[in-house]
């Protein structure tokens, strides 16, 4: 699995008329064999909005002709469909999804969403990385 470019990084910005700015940036994936593991960096400025316990950040799946499948939400807390291959960590700025024994199923493109709260103004922001064959 690799990213198109694993030269690039995917960067986002997402501007507010005047109330600020959120950038975020999303590693690509790394070139890694079937069974091996993947992480996919997350990170964000300013830092994240936090309800009191947890960061608003979620990590999305989504593959070619279908609906984005939420994964990982408030961080680090897995969907109770999902795998427990997958898993989400960090905080703050810095987030990361990490998927141990990568299957061929796992082949997407996957998003983290962040949401920022600037001078009582909702920001959400979404950042893609794509995992092929």
């Amino acid at each position: 699995y690799s990213s198109k470019n694993s030269n690039i990084l995917f960067i986002c910005f997402l501007f507010s008329d005047a109330s600020g700015q959120v950038t975020v940036t999303q590693t690509p994936v790394q070139v890694t064999a079937p069974g091996q593991a993947v992480t996919v960096s997350c990170k964000t400025s300013p830092a994240m909005y936090n309800d009191g316990s947890d960061d608003i950040l979620a990590w999305y799946q989504q593959k070619p002709g279908e609906a984005p499948k939420l994964l990982i939400y408030w961080a680090n807390r897995r969907h109770s469909s999902l795998s427990t291959r997958f898993s989400g960590s960090g905080s703050r700025t810095d987030f990361t999804l990490t998927i141990t024994g990568v299957q061929a199923e796992d082949a997407g493109d996957y998003y983290c969403q962040s949401a920022h709260n600037l001078n009582s103004k909702w920001l959400f922001t979404q950042c893609y990385t794509p995992v092929q064959k």
